[in-house]
């Protein structure tokens, strides 16, 4: 898989994943929130340069990732039972009502896999959820979603705060997700392409 990286990082860099010539780390914001956000993020995501989530934690001071599907590892359902009044970002979730939440909780994964997580994970279940509306179809991408409505974890993050605490919020987080499509692409010399994996 192209977006792999090396084990011992080679000539990346440890933060974003990236090659250190298209490292951007110094275009990184620090985007305080209101909300709490925790990724579950399943474990063949976690060494892949094209993870957004990866890089939403760099700009989110309140945000954490977990780890869900690492062979022999357990999930620690724990994570959700913590007296936080916590919704999901997830489209087959049941709207939520009410009172904004203290936590969003955001799977990152393919879209297999984060349908199994779900379904998987009673916790998950059980939280109420929020839907954004579909990304414009001319949206530039790292890798093509199965269907229309998908999009990065990152962007998805940034539509769901946009919504929670204002545009001002989803702003810095946007642009970082073009400035990440730029260095990945440029890192591969596919700068300019119209269609991406």
């Amino acid at each position: 898989m192209r977006s792999r990286t090396p084990d011992d990082l080679a000539g990346r860099c440890e933060r974003c994943y990236l090659p250190t010539a298209w490292c951007l780390c110094a275009q990184v914001p620090v985007v305080p929130t209101r909300t709490e956000l925790l990724i579950i993020r399943h474990n063949k995501e976690a060494q892949k340069s094209t993870n957004t989530a990866r890089i939403a934690a760099l700009a989110l001071p309140r945000c954490r990732i977990v780890s869900y599907g690492a062979p022999g590892e357990p999930f620690d359902a724990s994570v959700l039972e913590d007296g936080l009044d916590t919704w999901l970002l997830f489209p087959d979730a049941p709207e939520a009502e009410g009172p904004l939440p203290q936590r969003l909780v955001v799977i990152d994964g393919s879209w297999a896999q984060a349908r199994r997580m779900v379904q998987r994970v009673p916790g998950l279940r059980r939280l109420p959820g929020m839907r954004l509306p579909p990304p414009a179809p001319d949206t530039r991408r790292l890798r093509k979603p199965p269907h229309p409505e998908g999009m990065s974890t990152l962007e998805a993050m940034a539509g769901a705060l946009a919504r929670l605490e204002g545009e001002a919020v989803a702003e810095p987080l946007l642009a970082l997700h073009e400035v990440m499509i730029e260095r990945v692409l440029g890192s591969r010399g596919r700068l300019g392409w119209v269609d991406y994996l």
